[in-house]
């Protein structure tokens, strides 16, 4: 196998034209930036709040629709031991779009956040809150390295060119326009790379049907064959995994910063729920071809192909199997206009990952805590740097491990188990305050890591009920075990919360004692309220004086 040109030159000039797109959405920002009488840091991370509706849906499909998606679709649906019923992405995120824009997205931009982590600052203190930044860092760091190894694999399957000038070069352009303009950058070139993603992987499918190495994937869909039906199966016993994966990518989701980030930038929460809902339906739609993609390669004779035997599965390559299948059952100009398909889906997450890990941490930790007094121009630099060193640490851990699945859902879990749980007390729970918030950190993190991990070799302690040995000898949760670590950190937080609460507010404990200041925040809440009545009777009065006048 020779290097591809044609396909170095290719992809050459999509890298071109999304810098080109990055160098011109910076432009604009430094015009808004000019315009803006407010806070400069609103402009380079939420675009001014000025995201139009139709870049809103754009920007926040491509978010989630990232290599991991694309590939890791495929993957499940071609593994033999899983299947398409396995290849849970889609219905989630949809799920995760409707739960965002019906119940979240109004509080939020209501309250004008410029970070997810606002609301825990403004509540529970910097301490407390930048505890919980860091499992949110941590999983941005993680959807970096997962998007850069989709990419990695592909190209280097494709292209034939080295995994790790795969990597670096297509990192180096994702950093570089991200630092160009900040959300414009991110949001304008997301634009081109979701039209990109779907016109390449619905032009490539037609000729994957086509391929005479595979059966018709009707027939293989429930029929043995020669390998397992491509659409799999939920046995009882597995039925409890299959739910926990289901909830864990469709709440996962809503503790991202990615994802407050578009709804922040949105001109008014309506525009932001319309984004979301709009956004559920482009999920659905991209997911087909992936598992048409995997259905395929399910249904292929390798020992016919130039691949031959034995089977990427079998040679441990399931990870690439949409790359494979573009290499060998597809034209090579198709298997060039797939890879950019891939690349697009990359790119379009990568960056949203740099944004948003550097939003937490230039925002939350240095603005509201190192430097309350930095000026517009320093959070720039700091945001810049941010960026950089986000991606430096997710462009190493690709070397650590080629499975997408494997970034994908550890980097989420952490999002669903620690994260979740404490938006949606803080967001809906008024009792809620940092003593029920530590408690419950603590115990999603004890639980979480006792409970074992076979992707990162961690064996468990608590042993739930149906855990076995899988095929490699590791025991794998069969429980939900993730869903009821989420709820049992849900119930800490609001329990301890509640308890806390009555011993302040009864004299059991000396208000010396609050450190959260939990008596405090209710005495203010108190007053608000108080003012706030006193304000809609003065009204009605005077509107009752109003008309009485009239008639008068």
């Amino acid at each position: 196998m020779t290097l591809n040109v044609l396909g170095l030159v290719v992809m050459a000039a999509f890298y071109l034209l999304i810098l080109g797109t990055g160098i011109y959405a910076s432009v604009r920002s430094r015009k808004e930036e000019k315009k803006w009488s407010g806070d400069g840091i609103e402009i380079t991370l939420l675009a001014g709040r000025k995201l139009n509706l139709l870049v809103g849906v754009f920007t926040l499909t491509a978010t989630w629709v990232g290599g991991g998606f694309i590939l890791g679709i495929a993957e499940a649906t071609y593994n033999p031991t899983l299947g398409a019923v396995w290849a849970l992405m889609p219905v989630p995120y949809v799920l995760t779009f409707f739960l965002g824009g019906f119940f979240f997205a109004k509080p939020m931009r209501k309250n004008k956040y410029v970070t997810m982590m606002d609301p825990f600052q403004q509540k529970y203190g910097n301490v407390l809150a930048t505890a919980l930044i860091f499992p949110a860092l941590i999983a941005d760091v993680l959807w970096v390295a997962r998007t850069l190894v989709s990419l990695g694999g592909t190209m280097s399957v494709i292209l034939d060119l080295s995994y790790i000038y795969s990597i670096i070069i297509s990192s180096l352009v994702a950093i570089v326009y991200t630092l160009l303009g900040g959300l414009y950058s991110v949001a304008y070139t997301d634009v081109i790379q979701l039209t990109l993603i779907f016109v390449s992987l619905w032009v490539c499918v037609p000729f994957l049907l086509a391929t005479p190495h595979s059966l018709d994937i009707s027939l293989t869909a429930y029929n043995q064959g020669f390998q397992a039906p491509w659409i799999g199966k939920v046995e009882y016993n597995e039925a409890g995994k299959w739910f926990d994966d289901f909830m864990v990518l469709a709440c996962g989701g809503l503790a991202y910063q990615a994802f407050y980030q578009r709804i922040l930038a949105a001109s008014s929460y309506t525009q932001a729920q319309m984004t979301c809902f709009i956004s559920a339906a482009f999920c659905l739609v991209l997911g087909v071809p992936s598992i048409l993609f995997g259905a395929v390669a399910a249904s292929t004779d390798w020992n016919a192909t130039s691949y031959g035997l034995p089977t990427p599965y079998q040679r441990g390559e399931a990870g690439s199997i949409l790359p494979i299948a573009l290499q060998y059952l597809t034209p090579n100009y198709v298997s060039i206009i797939g890879i950019g398909a891939v690349a697009a889906a990359v790119m379009s997450s990568m960056d949203s990952a740099l944004l948003s890990a550097a939003s937490l941490f230039s925002s939350n930790i240095y603005k509201n805590i190192l430097r309350k007094q930095a000026s517009d121009r320093e959070m720039q630099w700091v945001i810049r740097i941010s960026v950089v060193a986000v991606g430096l640490a997710g462009t190493g851990l690709t070397f650590l491990d080629s499975s997408v699945l494997v970034f994908w859902l550890v980097g989420v879990d952490m999002s669903f188990t620690i994260m979740f749980p404490q938006l949606v007390c803080i967001l809906f729970f008024k009792v809620s305050n940092g003593y029920g918030a530590s408690l419950g950190f603590l115990v999603g993190i004890i639980m979480r890591g006792l409970s074992g991990e076979p992707l990162i070799g961690l064996p468990p302690v608590i042993f739930y009920p149906g855990i076995r040995k899988n095929a490699e000898g590791t025991l794998t949760q069969y429980f939900p075990f993730r869903t009821t670590i989420m709820v049992t950190s849900l119930l800490s937080i609001l329990l301890i919360s509640w308890l806390m609460s009555v011993i302040f507010d009864k004299g059991l404990l000396s208000e010396k004692w609050d450190f959260y200041k939990i008596k405090s925040q209710q005495n203010i809440s108190e007053d608000k309220r108080t003012r706030g009545n006193k304000v809609k009777v003065s009204m009605f009065k005077q509107l009752l004086d109003t008309t009485s006048g009239r008639r008068a």
